[in-house]
């Protein structure tokens, strides 16, 4: 990672967050103490902005700089929140098409999906805030660009992000291997949001709880589960054979 994505310092951090840098994680020294370090994970807490403690040796691999044990990696992307996302769609007169990815960590994963969701016309992903992918470098160009060109919402609370789809009149259909109906024989004609889980966990049970449906990709061989991203356009492209979009 090239040093001018990223900051080095508490007070040089702490400016820069509190002048609206986009942060996309910080990582911190295990034993950094200190009242300017407690300063800055506070208001890394009130910014819901992800900390990793990590042994200095790590941080000295980024940067021969003095780092004084932080390093906060700055966010390719400005990240959009879906609570502004869904107003300004149905406004469009559009039906929201949306992706939610509970807990996708690869980074090849997060940006073929990407890829699809760009030339299919997803209208937004959603990411968790933590135990997530994020959009860096690595993602951008396995993406081929996309996540440049697509809303990407990062959301402290995924559930809650679900919830508030639901309330805006989207269904909410989580793809499991434990779903109950096949992929193909769900309605996708009106707004629809698609919960994708990582393929090692899937996707979380409180998610699976308030989902409106739960629904499976068959398989016939004997490996147990679809890479996400093919997984992901499968359903993605079902949306658009149902809508018979040209």
């Amino acid at each position: 990672m090239k040093e001018k994505e990223m900051i080095f310092g508490i007070r040089a951090i702490i400016e820069a967050i509190e002048a609206g840098k986009e942060i996309d994680k910080v990582i911190v020294k295990r034993e950094l103490q200190g009242d300017l370090s407690k300063e800055l994970f506070a208001l890394l807490k009130s910014r819901d902005i992800a900390v990793q403690r990590v042994p200095n040796e790590r941080l000295d691999r980024f940067t021969r700089k003095n780092h004084q044990g932080v390093i906060a990696f700055l966010s390719a992307i400005t990240y959009e929140h879906i609570e502004d996302i869904i107003p300004f769609l149905y406004e469009q007169g559009k039906d929201p098409f949306i992706l939610v990815l509970d807990g996708i960590t690869d980074v090849r994963n997060f940006g073929a999906i990407a890829r699809t969701c760009e030339v299919a016309g997803v209208d937004a992903i959603v990411i968790p805030a933590k135990g997530s992918v994020t959009v860096n470098a690595d993602a951008i160009k396995t993406s081929a660009g996309a996540l440049l060109k697509i809303p990407v919402c990062k959301e402290q609370s995924l559930t809650n992000a679900i919830q508030f789809l639901k309330n805006s009149g989207i269904k909410v259909v989580a793809a499991t291997e434990r779903g109950a109906d096949d992929y193909t024989a769900v309605d996708y004609s009106g707004p629809i949001a698609f919960v994708m889980g990582a393929e090692d966990t899937g996707v979380s049970n409180d998610n699976l709880r308030i989902a409106d449906n739960l629904v499976k990709i068959p398989q016939f061989g004997t490996i147990g589960s679809l890479n996400v991203s093919v997984a992901a356009g499968v359903l993605i492209y079902e949306v658009i054979r149902q809508k018979g979009i040209k």
